[in-house]
């Protein structure tokens, strides 16, 4: 059984910044890509960010692109999502996920999730 536990989540002012983190147990992480969602109240859950295994390959949603930078460090068995230039309209909870295989931005297709962490950006 593989967990995932968010942190870093909080309450900023528009312009700031927040990283979040996301600790992985249970199965070694080397082996699993990573991705981050998000859902804000009523709407669908957005993807945002993945990267693979080995980092080499990373996707963004267009929306966060050149504001928000994924990584992971697997020796640490963690990845983070680091989000800069922060909006209002970024408020919602943030999840991680992971799937043994290939990245991808589809999150029907992740295996494990996070419980999500509450980001708010105040305008």
């Amino acid at each position: 059984q593989v967990q995932l536990v968010e942190s870093g989540g909080g309450l900023v002012q528009a312009g700031g910044s927040l990283r979040l983190s996301c600790t992985v147990s249970g199965r070694t992480f080397s082996t699993q890509a990573m991705g981050w969602f998000r859902q804000a109240p009523g709407k669908e859950r957005e993807f945002l960010a993945a990267i693979s295994r080995r980092s080499a390959t990373l996707y963004y949603a267009d929306s966060v692109k050149g504001r928000f930078t994924i990584s992971r460090d697997n020796a640490k068995n963690a990845g983070y999502l680091q989000m800069n230039s922060l909006k209002p309209e970024d408020t919602a909870i943030y999840y991680c996920a992971a799937r043994e295989g290939v990245v991808t931005t589809r999150d029907n297709l992740y295996d494990y999730w996070g419980q999500g962490t509450q980001v708010t950006i105040s305008s």
